[in-house]
């Protein structure tokens, strides 16, 4: 658990930018059950690809499949960054540890990079951030290619990195002009897949007749959903209680709201109804509040199955995905296709198991 408070802390959020190209990186120190490193792609919150320490495997998803086809070198540029990003993510987790006198102890650092491309004003915008132990620790700042420190322990770890001239050259340029680029590349071969939509079953849930209503959706996709009460068709805010969008284990979402009734008089429960909205999707699914299909848990009648939601993952991720490299190291795996290489002295091989 210590584990997951430290990741829920640091985390990228979006903002209202139509799409993005994210990159998380995350190393591990003195975790003998984790890979020491762990590298993510997402391109509009949708995995692309990852890769290891421990599996030392590029993965990726099928829908990248004709980008990759079309695009070869691209793929063994992915593949050269996930050995790098694993060899200077470890240095630089002992370069912190060293710069805070820390010599052992179970530690993390997290670094999470990318661009947001907002299509209908056409502007762009990226980011690259450092968290360490659940805390922000650093920032890049692209346009004066300088490293801000985000807390007073970061400043010796500032002042050396803002020395490595070829490495700010180098990141600034990606993040700056080339990210942006392979975005829009991506969404040209991905429209379809990042584009659909799954709309979900909603059910009205009761522990007991004095409890709140729980709205409850879940099969969904994509993860940008709102769900709310209304009456008379106004939205209510005061006696509703959101609960956040959640992970199913089959790459589908689940969000509820609650409904205090207690105050609710029964000829008035018609008034009522919960709303749920998807993105891309124009017609709301609309449930009013009516105690005959209402399910309870206490015996009376049928109580839906809840999707499982993974373990520990389900309080990871979504943070629609903020550290997904810990989540897809914990779900298995379906739809990837996967690229083994090999280090040697002439340099990368890679054997291709499509």
């Amino acid at each position: 658990m210590k584990i997951l408070s430290f990741l829920l802390i640091f985390c990228h959020v979006s903002s209202t930018v139509e799409h993005s190209l994210e990159f998380f990186a995350t190393g591990f120190h003195g975790f003998p059950d984790f890979p020491e490193f762990e590298y993510v792609l997402l391109v509009d919150g949708v995995e692309l690809g990852y890769c290891d320490s421990d599996t030392k495997t590029l993965k990726l998803h099928d829908w990248t499949r004709e980008f990759m086809s079309d695009n070869p070198d691209y793929l063994q540029l992915y593949s050269e960054m996930c050995l790098l990003n694993q060899y200077s993510l470890k240095a630089l987790i002992v370069d912190v540890m060293q710069g805070l006198n820390q010599s052992e102890g179970m530690h993390i650092l997290q670094r999470i990079s990318g661009c947001e491309w907002d299509e209908e004003i056409a502007e762009t915008a990226s980011f690259l951030k450092l968290g360490y132990d659940g805390e922000d620790f650093m920032a890049l700042d692209l346009q004066a290619s300088t490293w801000t420190a985000l807390k007073p322990e970061a400043l010796t770890a500032k002042l050396k990195w803002d020395a490595d001239k070829l490495a700010l050259h180098d990141d600034t340029s990606f993040y700056n002009y080339e990210c942006s680029f392979w975005l829009k590349k991506y969404l040209l071969y991905g429209r379809k897949y990042l584009g659909q939509t799954v709309l979900p079953s909603v059910s009205l849930l009761q522990k007991s007749s004095s409890s709140p209503v729980s709205c409850f959706a879940t099969g969904f996709y994509p993860d940008r959903a709102a769900m709310f009460w209304r009456k008379d068709g106004e939205e209510l805010y005061e006696g509703v209680d959101h609960g956040e969008i959640l992970p199913n284990n089959d790459d589908t979402f689940q969000m509820r709201a609650d409904l205090n009734i207690s105050s609710v008089k029964l000829e008035d429960w018609e008034k009522y109804e919960c709303v749920f909205q998807l993105s891309g999707v124009e017609e709301d699914i609309i449930t009013k509040l009516d105690k005959s299909v209402i399910r309870s848990n206490n015996g009376k009648s049928d109580t839906p199955r809840v999707p499982a939601v993974i373990g520990v993952a389900a309080g990871l991720l979504l943070l629609s995905v903020c550290i997904a490299g810990f989540i897809v190291w914990r779900k298995k795996k379906n739809g990837l296709q996967v690229i083994q290489w090999e280090q040697d002295n002439e340099g990368m091989a890679l054997d291709s198991s499509m």
